[in-house]
């Protein structure tokens, strides 16, 4: 009995080096997971409702989407319907330090809304509505495309957000 309290796994070196590696990652991933999370700010779309994508027209809010004020030259909500191979509205204009909400949703199939420079990137699932926000601290041009194959135009399913200042 004695015997069996003195043996060991033996590990060849090589070996544990790289269970050291995939340990290191892990630890990695997980620290970089909180910094993103609680020090950057990034957030996850949230799945604010639902709507039927066969009566968007008639919808309170997509029913005629575009840019509203919520508080004058600071806080704006959007409302974006992506369709087959556009979205609407396609062009945005908000003043420099403002703060928009984009709620969206698609009419069809599945999209995807990807806001270069920010932390808005959602996917567009037909009848489920996503809700993101973004400051715009600097004026210029911000693109936003479909980064979900939606078929043979897709390429050309873009729009632009314009921050003056």
């Amino acid at each position: 009995m004695s015997g069996d309290a003195d043996q060991h796994i033996h590990i060849d070196p090589y070996e544990r080096n790289w269970i050291r590696i995939a340990i290191g990652f892990l630890v990695f991933f997980v620290v970089m997971i909180l910094v993103a999370g609680l020090a950057l700010g990034i957030q996850v779309p949230t799945d604010e409702g639902r709507v039927d994508p066969n009566t968007l027209d008639q919808d309170s809010r997509f029913g005629n989407p575009g840019l509203r004020e919520i508080v004058p030259g600071e806080e704006y909500e959007v409302y974006i319907v992506a369709h087959r191979f556009s979205f609407t509205p396609r062009e945005i204009t908000v003043p420099k330090g403002a703060k928009v909400t984009f709620w969206a949703t698609s009419g069809d199939v599945q999209h995807g809304f990807a806001l270069e420079g920010t932390n808005v990137n959602m996917m567009l699932v037909p009848g489920q509505v996503s809700k993101l926000s973004a400051t715009f601290d600097t004026p210029g041009q911000y693109d936003f495309i479909c980064h979900e194959y939606c078929g043979l135009g897709h390429a050309v399913m873009f729009g632009t957000v314009t921050v003056e200042s």
